[in-house]
């Protein structure tokens, strides 16, 4: 099926839908200049001391905090970047009433920017800080213009608060996401490869009527998905109608 007409059976399904819920991840993202981990230029293909898998662990943030912030303001704080046709269209669709959450997988507040008030963010978000000794906040521009290790007026560590590899996603979160996707009668799925888990394995909880993948490039697995469309998520949801 050509993309156009893909496009024209993804309005015919958002027309006919109630409750839609969004599931994103990077892909949303790199078309607001943001890199993607896994893709080709993504920020596993670049070359550090230690891979950023490492870096981005609890224990390295324990025992090497000066490597670890210095990776983090560099690559994690992308502040100047700005909402893209997907994020814009989103919010417009639950504003719209249609739309009834946003649950995504990156961390830099580009939905809520772009308008939307019902995000789930199962891994956190830059713009929210807090020092781990007496829990003050500090928001995204503190931490980008600090040298070395952000520290609070008490003179605590402070840590952004991303769910970093080896840490549990927050419980609350999860739950707000289940409950939202169990509920919706359309979910789309948006600039995902589904290789993360636990996030990529909330779809398993949609019980609704349909189901689309928008992402460029193949999944990590079968979806069951009606509709696949293989191109980047802003340039499809940039054409959808809000009726």
């Amino acid at each position: 099926m050509a993309l156009e007409q893909q496009i024209q059976t993804l309005q015919h399904m958002i027309d006919e839908s109630k409750k839609l819920v969004f599931f994103g991840g990077a892909g949303v993202s790199t078309e607001s200049g943001i890199p993607d981990f896994r893709s080709v230029d993504g920020l596993y293909h670049q070359k550090y001391k230690f891979p950023p898998e490492t870096i981005l662990s609890h224990s390295f943030f324990q025992s090497q905090p000066e490597e670890f912030f210095r990776f983090y303001q560099d690559k994690m704080l992308a502040l100047d970047a700005k909402p893209n046709a997907a994020h814009k269209k989103l919010a417009e669709l639950e504003q719209a009433g249609k739309l009834t959450a946003v649950v995504t997988q990156n961390i830099d507040g580009l939905h809520q920017a772009a308008g939307s008030k019902n995000v789930y963010e199962l891994h956190g978000s830059v713009h929210r800080n807090y020092c781990q000794h007496c829990g003050k906040f500090y928001d995204a521009q503190y931490m980008k213009s600090c040298h070395g290790v952000p520290r609070c007026t008490c003179g605590g560590i402070i840590k952004p608060d991303v769910v970093l590899y080896e840490e549990s996603l927050d419980e609350q979160c999860l739950m707000n996401s289940v409950q939202a996707i169990a509920q919706a009668d359309m979910l789309i799925i948006g600039g995902t490869s589904l290789a993360v888990y636990p996030a990529a394995g909330l779809i398993q909880y949609f019980r609704g009527k349909y189901l689309v993948v928008i992402n460029k490039g193949q999944t990590q697995r079968s979806t069951g998905a009606q509709l696949t469309i293989d191109a980047p998520i802003g340039k499809v949801l940039e054409q959808i109608q809000v009726r």
